[in-house]
C-alpha cells in the first residue's frame, strides 16, 4: 500500500516505462508538484469518470516519477513524468491539501519486457497505418519500425485519439498482447465510424 497524490486528467494516459509531458498551471496542482519535489518526486495519474469539482475516479491509474521539471512564471511548471507502475485505488484519504490523495495498491514492476509475436506485431503496424491514413496523420513509419514492442504498443495507447473510457481499457489490459488487441479493435471501430461519416471517439 502507498499514499499517492493524484492528478485526475481525462484522456491523459501514463503507462509504465513511458513518458508524459504535462503543463501544470492550476494552483492545487502547483502545490502538488511542490510537495512531490520535496518528497519522492512521485505523483499518480488517473482519469476521472465524470466532470465536476471532485469527480469520481476510475479504479486504476499509473504512478509516475518526475524526471524533469521547468519552473515558469506564476508558479507554473512544465514537467516530464515517467511511468513506474500501475496502481489500484483502495480508498480516498481525508486530507487538508487542495490536491487529492489516495491509498493505493501499487503493482510490482515487471522484471522484463513483454514481446509480441511476429504476426501480432505485423497486425498492429498494419492497422495503425490504416488508422493514421484514415485520420490524415503524418507518421514516420521507418522510425516506428525501429521501436521495440513495448514502446510501440504503449506509445500508441498514449497518443491515439480515443475517449477516456477507451483509454482506460488500454491501461487496464493485463498484458502487452491484450493491449495490442484492444488497440486494433478500437482502431477498427473508429475507422468504421469515420467511413460512415460520424465523429471519432475523442
Amino acid at each position: 500500500m502507498a499514499r499517492v497524490s493524484i492528478f485526475p486528467l481525462p484522456g491523459a494516459l501514463l503507462l509504465p516505462g513511458m513518458e508524459l509531458p504535462l503543463h501544470i498551471f492550476e494552483p492545487r496542482y502547483q502545490a502538488m508538484i511542490h510537495d512531490a519535489m520535496a518528497r519522492d518526486r512521485r505523483i499518480g495519474m488517473i482519469q476521472p469518470r465524470e466532470e465536476g469539482v471532485k469527480p469520481a475516479l476510475f479504479d486504476v491509474g499509473c504512478l509516475g516519477h518526475i524526471t524533469h521539471i521547468e519552473a515558469l512564471e506564476g508558479g507554473r511548471y512544465n514537467i516530464l513524468l515517467r511511468g513506474l507502475a500501475r496502481f489500484r485505488v483502495v480508498r480516498e484519504l481525508d486530507v487538508p491539501t487542495a490536491f487529492r490523495q489516495i491509498e493505493a495498491d501499487v503493482e510490482p514492476v515487471a522484471e522484463e519486457d513483454e514481446i509480441l509475436s511476429a504476426v501480432e506485431r505485423a497486425s498492429l503496424e498494419r492497422e495503425s497505418r490504416r488508422f493514421a491514413d484514415a485520420l490524415g496523420y503524418v507518421v514516420d513509419w521507418t522510425a516506428v519500425s525501429r521501436l521495440d514492442d513495448m514502446a510501440l504498443v504503449n506509445g500508441i495507447a498514449q497518443i491515439v485519439p480515443f475517449d477516456p473510457a477507451a483509454k482506460q481499457t488500454l491501461l487496464e489490459a493485463n498484458s502487452l498482447n491484450d493491449r495490442a488487441d484492444r488497440i486494433i479493435q478500437l482502431m477498427q471501430i473508429v475507422g468504421r465510424i469515420e467511413r460512415d461519416g460520424g465523429a471519432t471517439m475523442q
